[in-house]
């Protein structure tokens, strides 16, 4: 009984696979085209449609929305340790919806997958596991607030995520690190409608805590790290990717030296002009959504991952601010081996500000 229940399980993350809304495939291959397609897909009439004007409640927004098809809990984080080694660290868990159906046990149809990465100087720590919902596996509740997959846990002491400790273990590397909030929730876009295309009403609901503090221990080959530094958490949840015709996304979360948060999007689109959105925010609580046409996103340098070709680093202008500004990846080997394979690690910042980041690459 258990063999069919865990060969049940395997067939059903192909499930869960074919509804997780990100990926980061080339585009000519016959894979490319299905994980394009399934990024684009829509979530259909069975799941609840992202519309403006929604009010937020804290804390019921940090947990699931399973009449959605597909929400994630990400963590990142640039840290260094006692001994002046610098890290990041990513700690995602995606839920995904095979149908907007309730379901208890193993006919529960939402599944999970989780992605834990820690990236050195010369070397990347990468896993990837996946869960059925329903079975005790991995979830998200409140009360206090909890998510997890396997050992890949985060605890927090009340209902809101923070403050939490996050921990995993894995092959090479273990974590267990105590995150702090340090500045208010920020609502991306118009009050947490989140557009991703100019003129299709194509979104998700989307909120950040950008400005959270990080301490703890990694473990990574047998050798401890006791390591600090700065976090950014983001929610997102919808039903529906990206139009047909939109090809992948760029992704930026930079801490600066004067203190701020600048967020910036880009999703790239067949024959047409980028869709660009991004915010700039401070712990006191004060947000500025940055308009697309004051965004201006360029390549500086590419890169080459098999046969993926993909820009490493970029310039960044955005002259209403006084922002111009270099982002460069602390390492280049960092297209992560996972199912639907993406490029995220951390970056650094120069120009007119200086600090540090985080970067995602997909669809390429």
């Amino acid at each position: 009984m258990l063999k069919q229940q865990y060969k049940n399980t395997l067939l059903m993350l192909w499930v869960m696979i074919a509804s997780i809304a990100l990926v980061g495939c080339g585009q000519k291959e016959e894979p490319v085209n299905r994980s394009v397609s399934v990024l684009n897909a829509d979530g259909g009439s069975q799941f609840a449609p992202v519309v403006p004007g929604r009010t937020f409640s804290f804390p019921q927004d940090h947990l699931p929305h399973p009449e959605f098809r597909t929400e994630w809990w990400y963590l990142t984080a640039n840290v260094e340790s006692e001994t002046g080694e610098q890290f990041g660290i990513q700690w995602t868990l995606f839920r995904s919806a095979a149908s907007a159906e309730k379901g208890t046990g193993w006919n529960n149809p939402q599944r999970y997958m989780a992605h834990v990465v820690v990236t050195g100087a010369e070397k990347m720590w990468a896993a990837e596991r996946f869960a059925r919902g329903g079975i005790g596996q991995a979830g998200v509740m409140g009360h206090p607030f909890k998510a997890w997959l396997d050992n890949w846990q985060w605890h927090s002491f009340s209902d809101s995520p923070f403050p939490a400790v996050v921990s995993f273990s894995d092959t090479g590397m273990q974590a267990n690190l105590r995150v702090k909030q340090q500045g208010n929730w920020v609502l991306q876009g118009d009050k947490g409608y989140s557009q991703k295309h100019q003129t299709k009403p194509i979104a998700s609901y989307y909120y950040s805590a950008p400005f959270l503090s990080v301490e703890g221990e990694l473990v990574l080959d047998g050798k401890t790290y006791r390591v600090s530094g700065q976090g950014w958490f983001d929610r997102e949840w919808s039903s529906t990717g990206m139009a047909e015709s939109q090809l992948g996304w760029d992704w930026f979360s930079l801490h600066l030296n004067d203190g701020s948060a600048l967020m910036l999007y880009q999703i790239r689109e067949k024959n047409s002009r980028p869709y660009y959105f991004g915010s700039l925010s401070w712990p006191d609580g004060r947000t500025e959504v940055i308009d697309a046409d004051a965004i201006r996103l360029t390549p500086k340098s590419f890169t080459t991952h098999g046969d993926k070709t993909y820009p490493l680093n970029w310039y960044v202008e955005i002259p209403s601010k006084g922002i111009q500004l270099e982002l460069d990846a602390v390492r280049e080997e960092q297209w992560l081996p996972f199912v639907f394979s993406y490029w995220e690690g951390p970056i650094v910042v120069s120009g007119s500000h200086t600090g540090q980041g985080f970067m995602e690459l997909t669809g390429y």
